[in-house]
């Protein structure tokens, strides 16, 4: 990782292979901060500005099953949600069985709330980062802010969703369009972007999600809808997105309202990944949650 010294890396067996994982500021006194990327199937490559914080803490990446450095053949597994719950739950009983706060990134902060909900863990906090809790409303959102985008973009994509060509190259520059508005603002996007991309696990993605970022979802997530169970989360949590965010920001305060004492925190100048695009700001509000978790438990 470019903005922090090489920490330890390795594999872990998990449930149908190994996955890779560094461990960043190994011997630091805070408390481990264990990060979930996004995808399904992205990489923890895009995740690079939270090495950062390793100066104060443990920080903790790992590519999940199916993608980057933790392939697997294709047509070995059968993807769920529940597989990477357990999958979740072995990485961190082999790297932080003790004391964790856990970051999760978009189907990463997905991955932690169920989780969360679903093992009741042994946790210090939580930090949801653009994290949809309600699929339908990720889809009602995502589709109001395709209608904004150009008329010429939206005919690209309409006419490729009816013939089904979505891996069609004009399609994939159109959905392209929509995320440098709505992904990720910076122009060049950044080479750790670049990377996951380049390594993405598409396998998982077609599997629990489907063809297409608008929909229909034809897999596991299209019924992902977790809004009710908030109140369930007796965790410090710090819920983030972006002012631009397909994460949108009223998806966001929903979720910070439903769950008890969360605190929310909205980046003016970002879309969904707010670690990149105001790094700065990003990681000094991420310090002031996880120092006063440090201070207090």
């Amino acid at each position: 990782m470019a903005e922090a010294e090489a920490g330890r890396q390795g594999q872990l067996e998990v449930e149908g292979g190994s996955v890779w994982y560094e461990v960043l500021g190994e011997d630091r006194p805070g408390v481990p901060l264990l990060c979930l990327h996004g995808g399904p199937g992205m990489t923890h490559d895009y995740l690079e500005p939270l090495g950062r914080l390793a100066d104060q803490r443990p920080v903790i990446f790992y590519d999940q099953l199916g993608g980057g450095l933790s392939p697997v053949a294709p047509g070995t597994l059968t993807w769920s949600v529940e597989r990477f719950v357990e999958e979740l739950a072995q990485v961190r009983q082999q790297l932080a069985p003790g004391r964790l706060v856990i970051f999760g990134n978009s189907w990463g902060g997905m991955l932690a709330l169920r989780y969360v909900l679903d093992r009741s863990p042994r946790l210090e906090g939580l930090i949801l980062s653009s994290a949809p809790a309600s699929v339908s409303r990720w889809l009602a959102d995502a589709n109001r802010l395709r209608a904004a985008l150009p008329e010429a973009v939206r005919e690209v994509l309409d006419e490729h969703e009816r013939s089904g060509h979505f891996a069609c190259p004009e399609y994939l520059g159109a959905v392209a369009e929509y995320y440098r508005r709505h992904l990720c603002r910076l122009h060049p996007w950044p080479e750790c972007v670049e990377l996951t991309f380049e390594r993405f696990g598409s396998e998982v993605y077609n599997s629990l999600w489907g063809p297409s970022e608008f929909g229909p979802v034809t897999g596991e997530l299209g019924s992902f809808e977790l809004l009710g169970r908030l109140a369930e989360v007796r965790l410090p949590t710090l819920v983030t997105g972006g002012r631009h965010d397909e994460a949108t920001p009223e998806h966001m305060r929903l979720v910070a309202q439903a769950i008890p004492g969360a605190e929310l925190e909205t980046f003016e100048h970002s879309a969904h990944l707010a670690f990149l695009e105001e790094p700065d700001a990003y990681l000094s509000r991420l310090r002031r949650f996880l120092d006063a978790i440090d201070r207090h438990g």
